[in-house]
C-alpha cells in the first residue's frame, strides 16, 4: 500500500499541479463466498472485502470545480464537472457518473457539497470482474467526502448512500451487499448480513492450509444492461404470488418446505425456478456460515459447490464461460468448493483450494478453459482486508 500511495501521490501532481494538502485512500473490493442473488429479495449473503480495490487522491477547491482522473481510463484524461448547475446522469462522462452519483446522493441526503475538489482514482480490481469496482468507486467516494466535508455519517450509512446512488442516478437496481461489504470489511472476517433487517456479524474465516482463489473469467459485461433487473422482476412476481397465500416481505422469509408446499400458485415455470433459488440459497447460506462456525470446512465447499448448480439451472446466470471454471475446478484435487460469485454473465468464480495445489489448480483450469473459451482466465490468490481507510 505504502508503493501505491507514493504512485498515485506523485500522478496526482502531475495532473492536478502540486499535490499539497492532498490525502490518499483506500476502499476494497469484495468477493462473496456464497449468498448470491438473495440480497434484493430479503435473504442473507455472506460477503469479505479484499486487500484489492481502489486507490484515490483528493483534495478540496475554492471553486464549485471537480475534476476527475482515473488510471485506469488514462485515454478520457481529466473530466470536469461544474456542481453549481444541475447534477445529472451523462454518457459522455464515462466512469465519473459513479462519484458523481454519490455527490448527488449526498445533496438529495441533505447533506450540500459546498465546494469542488479533484479526485485522482486507481484501482487494481479487474475491470468488469464482478468483485465490485462501482461499489469500490462508491464507498471510496462517500469516505472521501466525509473526511473532506466533515459529514456525519457512519460507514453503514455510507454504503446505503453508494446503493441510493447507484439505484437511482445510475439505474441499476442492486441490493446493499457489495457496498455493505466494502464500507464494513474486517480483516480475515466474512460478514453474515441479514439483508432484510441489516442485521450482521463477523464471522472469522479459518480456512486451515487452505486459500480463497479468484479466477476472472475476463469475459467483460455491465451489469446494467445484463438481465439482472429481469430477474429482479422475476423474483418480484414470484413474490406476489405466494403473497396472495402467506403474509411474507420477502422469499427470504420461507423456508425450502413451506415453498414446496405454495409454489403452484406461481404459474410461469420460469419464474418457479428464479424463486425456488432465492428461497434454497437463502438456506444455503445459513447453513453454510454455520458449517464454518463449527469447523466443518468440507460442508461449506459442498454448499458452495449446490450454490452454483442451482445459480446454473434455476436461475440461470452462469453462462459458459463461468460454467467452464467450476466444473474444471471440481476435477482438481486439494478444491474444497468453487462456484460462480456476483450478478452472473461473465465476472468471476470463487474457490477454496488447499495451499499444496493452488498452482496445479491455476495450471490445469487456466489451459482447460483456454482450450474451451478460447481466451485466458486470470487467477488471484486473495486475502480478506479492512473497509475503507486513510492512507
Amino acid at each position: 500500500m505504502a508503493e501505491m500511495k507514493e504512485i498515485i501521490l506523485k500522478r496526482f501532481s502531475e495532473k492536478f499541479g502540486d499535490g499539497d494538502g492532498a490525502k490518499a485512500y483506500f476502499a476494497p473490493g469484495r468477493v462473496n463466498l456464497i449468498g448470491e442473488h438473495t440480497d434484493y429479495n430479503g435473504g442473507h449473503v455472506f460477503p469479505c472485502a479484499l486487500t484489492i480495490g481502489t486507490y484515490g487522491v483528493a483534495r478540496k477547491r475554492q471553486d464549485k470545480v471537480c475534476r476527475f482522473y482515473s488510471m485506469n481510463f488514462d485515454n478520457l484524461g481529466v473530466i470536469t464537472v461544474d456542481l453549481s448547475g444541475e447534477i445529472k446522469p451523462d454518457k459522455e462522462l464515462d466512469w465519473v457518473n459513479y462519484p458523481l452519483g454519490v455527490i448527488w446522493a449526498f445533496e438529495q441526503k441533505g447533506m450540500k457539497i459546498d465546494s469542488g475538489f479533484d479526485l485522482l482514482l486507481n484501482g487494481n480490481i479487474p475491470n468488469g470482474s464482478g468483485l465490485s469496482s462501482s461499489a469500490s468507486v462508491e464507498v471510496l467516494t462517500g469516505f472521501i467526502l466525509r473526511d473532506l466535508y466533515g459529514f456525519n455519517v457512519t460507514n453503514q450509512d455510507l454504503a446505503l448512500i453508494g446503493q441510493f446512488s447507484e439505484n437511482n442516478f445510475n439505474g441499476v437496481n442492486c441490493g446493499i451487499m457489495d457496498q455493505f461489504a466494502i464500507a464494513m470489511g474486517k480483516k480475515d472476517n466474512a460478514i453474515f448480513l441479514d439483508t432484510a433487517t441489516l442485521q450482521y456479524e463477523y464471522a472469522p474465516i479459518k480456512l486451515d492450509g487452505a486459500k480463497i482463489v479468484i479466477a476472472c473469467s475476463n469475459k467483460k459485461r455491465g451489469l446494467g444492461d445484463s438481465k439482472y433487473n429481469e430477474r429482479r422482476q422475476e423474483c418480484e412476481d414470484a413474490l406476489a404470488a405466494l403473497q396472495t397465500m402467506v403474509n411474507i416481505k420477502s422469499l427470504g422469509d420461507l423456508d425450502e418446505a413451506t415453498y414446496e408446499k405454495l409454489s403452484p400458485v406461481i404459474k410461469d415455470g420460469t419464474k418457479c425456478r428464479r424463486a425456488r433459488h432465492a428461497i434454497y440459497e437463502n438456506q444455503r447460506t445459513i447453513e453454510a456460515v454455520s458449517a464454518l462456525k463449527s469447523g466443518n470446512i468440507k460442508a461449506f465447499g459442498q454448499l458452495m459447490n449446490e450454490s452454483h448448480k442451482s445459480l446454473r439451472d434455476d436461475y440461470e446466470v452462469t453462462g459458459k464461460e463461468l460454467d467452464t471454471l467450476v466444473e474444471e475446478a471440481w476435477k482438481v484435487p486439494g478444491v474444497i468448493g468453487s462456484r460462480m460469485t456476483g450478478a452472473g454473465f461473465g465476472g468471476c468464480t470463487v474457490s477454496i483450494v488447499k495451499e499444496e495445489n493452488i498452482d496445479e489448480f491455476i495450471k490445469s483450469v487456466g489451459e482447460a478453459y483456454e482450450r474451451t473459451i478460447g481466451y485466458k482466465a486470470d487467477f488471484y490468490v486473495v486475502e480478506i482486508g479492512d473497509g475503507p481507510s486513510v492512507l
